[in-house]
């Protein structure tokens, strides 16, 4: 499978256009504005408003199956610093994870798809915002995506430094982890400094109660569950003389199974609670379960990788690789329909920034390849259903 040279110079305009105009969680206006143009002029119908500001084009061809291929949108709250031509002109908001790659990839494939006459049934390209954690994808799905939009499959991909350019990587069952946060206050009693006696000391609690934290994956889970807990904020106190009598800890919670996710936020109460109550204080845990696991279903990916191996000169290596304890929200698409999410490798000659930095780029080299496998994923099913 391949893209016309037409379409791969679009891909690279539409790239750097929406890098230089990023939006923040569904405040994808001027994007969705892009993609619908795109969509319409290449035949697909529009509908727009899903979730928001989400966008999802319809290809039909008959009769036959129904495909969902799947982009997300939104940047991120960072400065840029990469002091390109193409760079934000938006402060303080920037493609840090490569969403701008991923939207044009997916136009690329769609307008490629366009032209395949031959194709029976039915493709859906959705375009989701808010994938940063602020959960488009279950938006979308609670605004009737699927009932809508019926698929028999859906397929989600995410560029990856760290894996060569090229290199396709997935694995059958939980690729991505869950994402849950918590915040815990810790109450003692505020007393002057030099007084310690007097009061119940907040932060020789909240010091504790982190320390302890960590002993749940290391002591209280067997060690093949995996997960992660992690301390991101501690607030307590404004003066130096003075002992408050309120911290303030958050954090993180990622895990691969629901199980092993209840288990920690039950450790994680259990823990708090008793700390606080051996230093005479109290502690008050409010815990918000967010995205589930992204869980590929087993018969899946060895499509996924098959697709991936008919995209053309692309010397690197496809495969089955070990889940990333990050989350992603389209963990909501695949709880409610059957398909599979993979890594695509951007690394080049030189090793790029990683996802999140100030001065990430998307590699457009891999527009091509990300298209290219869009159109041989949805051609395969489509055709393999009609032979």
């Amino acid at each position: 499978m391949s893209i016309d040279a037409d379409i791969l110079g679009r891909m690279v305009a539409w790239r750097q256009d929406l890098h230089a105009h990023p939006e923040l969680a569904f405040a994808e206006v001027r994007t969705g504005d892009l993609v619908a143009r795109e969509l319409a002029e290449c035949g697909f119908e529009v509908h727009r408003g899903l979730g928001r500001t989400g966008v999802v084009g319809t290809l039909r061809r008959g009769e036959g199956p129904a495909v969902g291929l799947r982009a997300d949108m939104d940047a991120l709250p960072i400065q840029e610093a990469t002091g390109l031509p193409h760079a934000s002109r938006t402060p303080g908001v920037m493609h840090a994870c490569g969403h701008d790659g991923h939207v044009a990839m997916l136009l690329g494939a769609a307008s490629q798809l366009a032209r395949a006459e031959t194709l029976r049934g039915t493709i859906h390209v959705i375009f989701q915002p808010a994938e940063e954690c602020e959960g488009g994808g279950r938006a979308m799905v609670e605004d009737g995506l699927f009932r809508l939009f019926p698929c028999d499959t859906v397929w989600g991909l995410h560029n990856w430094p760290g894996l060569p350019l090229g290199a396709f990587a997935t694995c059958p069952g939980p690729i991505m982890a869950s994402l849950d946060t918590f915040e815990i206050r810790v109450r003692g009693s505020g007393t002057h400094a030099a007084m310690p006696e007097r009061g119940i000391d907040t932060l020789v609690i909240a010091s504790e109660t982190v320390l302890a934290l960590q002993t749940i994956v290391s002591r209280r889970l067997a060690p093949l569950d995996p997960a992660v807990v992690s301390i991101t904020q501690i607030h307590g106190g404004d003066a130096w003389n003075v002992i408050p009598d309120l911290a303030t800890i958050r954090g993180t919670v990622r895990c691969l199974s629901e199980s092993v996710r209840g288990t920690v936020a039950a450790l994680i109460t259990e823990i708090a609670t008793g700390i606080a109550r051996t230093h005479g204080g109290g502690a008050e845990i409010d815990y918000h379960t967010g995205y589930p696991a992204t869980v590929n279903a087993p018969d899946a990916v060895p499509l996924a990788l098959a697709a991936a191996a008919r995209v053309p000169t692309i010397p690197a290596r496809h495969g089955t690789v070990a889940p990333s304890m990050a989350s992603e929200d389209f963990a909501y698409m695949l709880q409610a329909c059957r398909g599979a999410y993979v890594w695509l490798g951007t690394d080049g000659a030189e090793p790029g920034r990683p996802l999140h930095n100030p001065g990430y780029d998307f590699n457009d080299d891999a527009l091509p390849i990300g298209a290219a496998y869009w159109v041989a994923l949805a051609t395969s099913i489509l055709e393999a259903k009609r032979a």
